[in-house]
């Protein structure tokens, strides 16, 4: 940003024109055009379809299931600490955006309150992983305890304390933080063990464990989350533990979880070896593609989580991460890219003999289309004059993402585009693993971005 500022200037004082003056201010009515119109997106398409009806004030935290048209679905409302957590990261980060609108900073109190009083397991520690709508503890549906859940609850509660300044946030944060580093940190192999036992001990993979299970494999999702939530808590909190953490995990994910390639690696062996399934025959490879596949979406997300948290960390002039992340970016553009109506498809494989991953999987979910969005910007920012012409790619994405993912009659997005799965135009907007908290990121921060261009 800083190259194109100063290349900017220099071409005023050089050309002296005002052919230069009309061009850049052209330039300026149009980034202000595409921030105009992607935050009345966010305002009203996004954030006034799900709060404050969202808000479960008869059982606390936040509703979990509603049909395609944003009614309440009439069943149990099992709430989940993912899902609570990121309504509570959309009602924090909304209350600071829109602080005219008192229901957002309300909704945040309140979803606090949940994950205090009753996601959080006040006898053995850490956040439960789901739990009734009242909030008993399901361990039967789901016995263990996560990092991944666990990094959520940071981030939210991280996020809540630096908008309202409430310290009984930051406290439960760090909490969280120390429960979690005590309990599921890997002194020895370094990152997060992912499934925890409710005391928080790590589960040992069983011999007899099914070949497609996860259960005990350390993985990138949780990894890139967790990373995610120790940036944002460091911004309100510079504790030294935590800094050594944050950067563990930055180096984990950008030189071990991140192949050569490009690509992330789904899942590994507590030693990060990686579970790889490309010497099987195609078939069997189908079979586990759930561990082992390219997953453009993820990869593209990654990218921009990484220069974030080396830019929070003061690694100024990380020239290996950015180019990490650029090589991220290109990869899943050169391979998972729709080239005829844009988008980032799900997912590809490198089949063995082959050099070029195939794409396996050619539908687009919500949540990858809206994070590509905010990489590829990030991307024009540091590379404004790249052959991949990522400003380009990104007002292809949003123009792909109106037509094709926001509903704009009943609000929010479909969960995958509907030129690929038409039937999802009337699936639920709303359940445990679909809110909004990817879609009001990434939306966000273009906006941020486009009013500083």
């Amino acid at each position: 940003m800083k190259l194109k500022i100063s290349l900017f200037f220099l071409s005023l004082v050089f050309l002296a024109s005002c052919q230069k003056t009309e061009k850049s201010e052209v330039e300026e009515n149009k980034y202000k055009l595409l921030a105009d119109e992607m935050e009345k997106s966010l305002r009203e398409n996004l954030l006034e379809t799900w709060y404050p009806k969202a808000v479960d004030l008869d059982s606390g935290g936040y509703f979990s299931n509603f049909t395609y048209d944003f009614q309440l679905k009439d069943n149990s409302q099992e709430k989940m600490i993912v899902t609570q957590a990121r309504h509570l990261w959309s009602n924090s980060k909304a209350s600071a955006l829109y602080r005219r609108q008192k229901h957002y900073a309300d909704g945040a109190k309140h979803g606090f309150e949940f994950l205090r009083d009753k996601m959080w397991d006040s006898e053995k520690g850490g956040f439960y992983q789901l739990v009734s709508r009242s909030g008993k503890p399901l361990l039967d549906k789901s016995p263990h305890k996560t990092a991944y859940g666990n990094s959520f609850g940071i981030y939210a509660l991280a996020a809540y304390f630096g908008a309202t300044g409430d310290s009984a946030g930051l406290d439960m944060a760090i909490k969280a933080f120390r429960w979690l580093d005590e309990h599921s940190h890997d002194p020895v192999h370094k990152g997060y063990f992912q499934h925890l036992e409710q005391d928080g001990t790590p589960v040992v993979r069983p011999a007899d464990t099914p070949s497609t299970s996860e259960l005990g494999y350390k993985d990138q999702n949780s990894s890139i989350h967790l990373l995610e939530a120790f940036t944002e808590l460091y911004m309100v909190w510079k504790d030294p533990v935590l800094k050594e953490r944050l950067e563990e995990m930055l180096l984990l994910v950008r030189d071990t979880i991140t192949n050569d390639k490009g690509s992330l690696v789904l899942f590994f062996q507590p030693d990060w070896t990686p579970v790889s399934f490309q010497d099987q025959s195609e078939e069997v490879i189908m079979q586990h593609k759930g561990l082992d596949h390219v997953s453009y979406g993820h990869d593209v997300e990654t990218a921009y989580l990484i220069l974030e948290s080396s830019h929070v960390l003061g690694w100024e002039n990380d020239q290996e991460t950015l180019t990490k992340a650029k090589k991220m970016v290109d990869h899943a553009l050169s391979h998972g890219w729709d080239n005829d109506l844009a988008g980032f498809f799900d997912e590809g494989y490198y089949f063995l003999g082959e050099e070029t991953p195939r794409v396996i999987k050619d539908t687009k979910n919500w949540w990858a289309q809206s994070e590509g969005m905010n990489t590829l910007l990030l991307m024009s920012e540091y590379f404004p004059n790249d052959e991949w012409d990522y400003f380009g790619k990104f007002e292809q994405l949003w123009k792909y993402n109106q037509d094709y993912l926001i509903d704009h009659e009943h609000g929010d997005w479909y969960s995958g585009g509907l030129d690929k799965q038409p039937e999802l135009k009337t699936a639920d907007k709303g359940h445990i693993w679909k809110a909004n908290y990817h879609q009001f990121r990434a939306m966000q921060g273009c906006i941020e971005r486009l009013e500083k261009f």
